[in-house]
This record gives structure tokens, sequence and C-alpha cells, in this order.
């Protein structure tokens, strides 16, 4: 597991950090934002102050952050954790080794990753299909706990309010617990994180921020879109 998150999530994160994120056509672009973030950045409106302002959030927040939970959904799949989910509204579908009882889940990544107005329409998603796979015989027997939703970092104390509403119908199962229900090893979440810090010391990112942004800043600077003059 840990060769996948450094193949497929650190890696692939450092290649589209070259390629995609380092191309100007990736971005839309404020003209207004951006040279005030320009002026922040490097004192003055230049290539290199765009290139930061634009780089910088995409590289260090969006782009991984983004990718992150789809990997993971792909990860559970492919090492057999669990099954993509054929109803709609739910990521995956997996026996739980602490119940052992089949759960329907749609993953989240953290504690706060959830906004006020999603909560109403995740509930009722849940009870539609709830009621729809009653109707099947062969699911007869399901309940609200057996649809969850999942997340895959942070602790129970650090649920959103928009998270307890939620856990208040359907169970909202995090971290440590999660990955114990999914695994059947109660400390694999904690070991987990133990190897992965160890195997991000080994990831070769030297100078990538400054090989990103310079790439970027060349082709600003010869970009019709930017006046510097």
């Amino acid at each position: 597991m840990v060769d996948y998150f450094e193949n497929n999530i650190f890696k692939n994160h450092i290649a589209i950090s070259l390629t995609k994120n380092a191309t100007l056509r990736s971005y839309n672009i404020n003209p207004i934002v951006v040279k005030y973030l320009s002026k922040i950045l490097e004192g003055n409106y230049s290539p290199e102050g765009v290139a930061k302002a634009l780089y910088y959030p995409r590289v260090l927040g969006t782009s991984i952050n983004t990718s992150f939970g789809t990997r993971i959904q792909n990860m559970f799949v492919e090492l057999d954790l669990a099954s993509g989910s054929l109803i709609k509204g739910m990521d995956i579908e997996f026996v739980d080794k602490i119940d052992g009882r089949k759960k329907w889940c749609q993953l989240k990544s953290g504690p706060n990753t959830i906004n006020s107005e999603d909560v109403k329409p995740l509930i009722q998603k849940f009870s539609k299909t709830i009621n729809l796979a009653r109707t099947n015989k062969a699911l007869q027997g399901i309940s609200n706990s057996d649809f969850v939703v999942g997340v895959l970092y942070g602790k129970q104390h650090e649920f959103s309010m928009h998270y307890k509403l939620i856990d208040k119908v359907h169970p909202v199962i995090i971290g440590k617990e999660f990955w114990h229900r999914l695994t059947g090893y109660e400390d694999f979440y904690s070991m987990l994180v133990a190897s992965l810090h160890t195997s991000i010391n080994s990831v070769d990112t030297e100078d990538l921020i400054n090989r990103g942004c310079t790439k970027l800043a060349d082709e600003i600077r010869n970009s019709p879109l930017f006046d510097f003059s």
C-alpha cells in the first residue's frame, strides 16, 4: 500500500507539477487578482511573481487534494479491500471487518470536507437508495447503519457540525476506525501513517517548486496575455 501511495500519488503529483501545472493554458487567469498576488510575492508585477501566484496554490493545494480521494478509491479496489459500487452516489462497497456486514460507502478526505448545503442531499440520497434496495429480495435486512460515510483521516472529535448531523442518521466512520473496519487490523491506520512518513523522505522533490515556476515564468514572459513594460 505504501508503494501505491508513492507511485500513484506522490510521484504522479510531481510529474503533473512539472508538466500540466507548469503550462499556462491549464490556468483560468484573473488579471487583476494575479497582478496583486504577484506584488505580494515579488514586490512587483513580474513573470516570476505571476508564475508563483498561479503555481503555488495549484501544486501545494488543489492539485493533490483534488486527486487524493479518487486515487485512494482506486487503490481500495485494486488492492481488493473493496469493490467499486454500482449504486449511484456510493464510492465503494466492502465487508465490515468488525461487524461482518456489507457496507455501502461514500468516501470523504477529512473531517471538514463537506459543506452545509451537502448534508440534506446526502441524507436524502442515502435514504432513497436504501428504499430502492429494500425492494430487492437479495438486499432485504439492510439498515441505515449499512450506508456510511468513510472519512480517510482525522478523529471523531474533529467532526464539523455537518458531519455530526449526518452521523445522527448514517454512521460517519473516520480515520483509525474506518481503516480498521476496512482492513481488519486495529492499528493499520497508525502503521500506514508511520510508513508513509518514512517513504516521503525518500521521494525526490529536489528543486520541484523552482523548476516548475521557472518553466511557467518563461512562458508567461513571452505571452501576449501579459504586459510587463
